[in-house]
């Protein structure tokens, strides 16, 4: 089998790549999570931690992981080792108290540098799967675990939050450690993203021991004393991605965003059909996505990682890792719902590494840390600047308005079809960048649309009073702590003081 110095690695797929007509590395990747997939199960069954050391587990999860990475990307599956290795030499040989800080710097840096040269150098228009993309996801990683270790071992108990606590590393990773972490065969081509102490407890088989709390904060008091099943949760989430894939296959070729800037398409069409073919456009993009993330979902759950308690009927629930809530989020009624369910795994990455603890306006900071982090394409930066925009002029209306509107069903249902329609329009008009990457298309459909959505959201803004976000932080402790219990166990889910004020694509 022939590795090409190109971004996908091995060709041995090319034949089945001509058959159906899809690039090579797109076929590699859904391949490799295929066969991720199968592997789980012998992981999970064979390799059970009642069986297998820990050590055993690290080392075959670490190598599966890194042939794929090699398989799907060639060598530049040698720069997630290079990421890697250097922000675990920052970690060794630089005193803990200022390692988050420089660890951060070195491996968003890296991951930035790796763009610029693929996008600019190499060639700007080779977006399919690219060696950046795993390479976002472990920076996600190694970052999150340099802050969970100061955390853990330069702060006192009483000074961390209680999600903090449980999410604080107290010893320094071994290099199998760290390395499995970052680079396992079920999230190193996808993610999602995990905590370092939940990995941890996977491959420990530790997961399973403590009596797990349910939503609201309260014990269920079950406690099973085997491990639950997750082949139902795979099942559906299987059929999920076979209906996103078919979904997405059909509909967006018939409907490509990119037309939305087609000049005889604004000619010859009124301004309500260019809308309705928007919406449609990325309604049939989305599922791309949800096919990648509910693919990775499910091969961790296949492997027994992302158990997360279980429901009051005593069934098991298997979203501890999980990335998003479809229906949330094709039926969202505002843009704060429609963000709550969306990538939520780096929602709450950008929450912990940024949002908490940047001092001088955390919502502008959060977006423009998460532009850098998908790349330097500019329409990246285009498609977050307009979503802090909106983010602050949809929270100015939910406090301003909405109250009006729950004193009836009826006005209550007319309130909810209204917000729904404005926050898929909105969306759909945010991330149109993000879909074109480049400025001239960007400015050419933001041009169009005359730019209305901007100069609405920011007369809202002008007008309307938002609650600042002390207000928000002198709530009751006993409330707190009830909202950071319900993060802790239910992961999937970001508290809603950061869900106010953040937005990750």
């Amino acid at each position: 089998m022939a590795i090409t110095t190109a971004c996908t690695g091995f060709t041995v797929l090319q034949p089945i790549s001509e058959i159906i007509n899809l690039p090579l590395d797109q076929v590699n990747f859904v391949v490799c999570q295929l066969f991720a997939l199968v592997t789980a199960f012998w992981f999970r069954l064979y390799l059970h931690p009642s069986k297998t050391s820990p050590f055993i587990r690290h080392v075959v999860a670490t190598l599966l992981g890194l042939y794929l990475a090699l398989f799907c990307f060639g060598w530049y599956a040698l720069h997630f080792l290079v990421q890697s290795g250097l922000a675990y030499g920052v970690m060794i040989f630089t005193g803990v108290e200022h390692m988050h800080r420089y660890c951060f710097v070195v491996t968003m840096g890296y991951l930035t540098f790796c763009q610029i040269t693929r996008v600019y150098v190499f060639d700007y228009a080779m977006y399919s799967a690219d060696f950046t993309g795993p390479m976002m996801v472990i920076t996600q990683k190694i970052t999150t675990l340099a802050f969970e270790i100061h955390d853990g071992m330069t702060k006192r108990e009483e000074h961390l939050k209680p999600t903090q606590k449980y999410l604080a590393v107290r010893k320094m990773p071994s290099l199998l450690e760290y390395l499995s972490y970052n680079c396992n065969f079920m999230g190193i081509l996808a993610g999602p993203t995990c905590s370092y102490n939940d990995y941890i407890g996977f491959i420990e088989g530790k997961c399973y021991e403590p009596k797990h709390l349910e939503s609201n904060g309260k014990e269920n008091g079950k406690l099973k004393q085997s491990d639950p099943s997750p082949k139902w949760d795979v099942i559906q989430k299987l059929c999920t991605c076979a209906v996103s894939l078919m979904v997405y296959m059909v509909i967006y070729t018939a409907y490509p965003t990119g037309y939305v800037i087609d000049d005889s398409f604004m000619a010859s069409n009124p301004f309500y059909i260019q809308v309705l073919y928007l919406y449609i456009s990325m309604l049939a993009l989305r599922p791309k996505y949800y096919f990648i993330w509910t693919l990775a979902d499910a091969i961790n759950n296949a492997a027994g990682f992302g158990f997360n308690g279980y429901n009051t009927d005593g069934t098991p629930k298997w979203n501890r890792i999980s990335n998003l809530n479809v229906l949330d989020i094709e039926f969202a009624t505002s843009f704060k719902m429609f963000l709550d369910n969306w990538n939520i795994q780096t929602a709450l990455w950008l929450k912990r590494v940024c949002y908490e603890r940047c001092p001088y306006n955390p919502t502008a900071a959060t977006f423009l840390l998460s532009a850098l982090w998908h790349g330097v394409y500019p329409g990246y930066y285009l498609t977050f600047i307009t979503g802090i925009v909106m983010t602050k002029a949809a929270r100015a209306v939910r406090h301003n308005v909405r109250q009006h509107f729950l004193s009836s069903a009826t006005l209550k249902l007319i309130y909810d079809v209204i917000t729904w329609a404005c926050t898929q329009i909105a969306i759909c008009y945010t991330v149109v960048p993000f879909v074109l990457l480049t400025v001239g298309p960007s400015l050419k459909f933001y041009r169009s649309w005359y730019c209305c959505l901007h100069l609405i959201c920011l007369l809202l803004i002008l007008v309307l009073p938002v609650k600042s976000r002390h207000s928000h932080e002198k709530q009751p402790q006993q409330q707190q702590n009830s909202v950071q219990a319900s993060e802790h166990n239910c992961i999937s889910t970001p508290d809603n003081n950061f869900n106010r004020k953040q937005k990750a694509t």
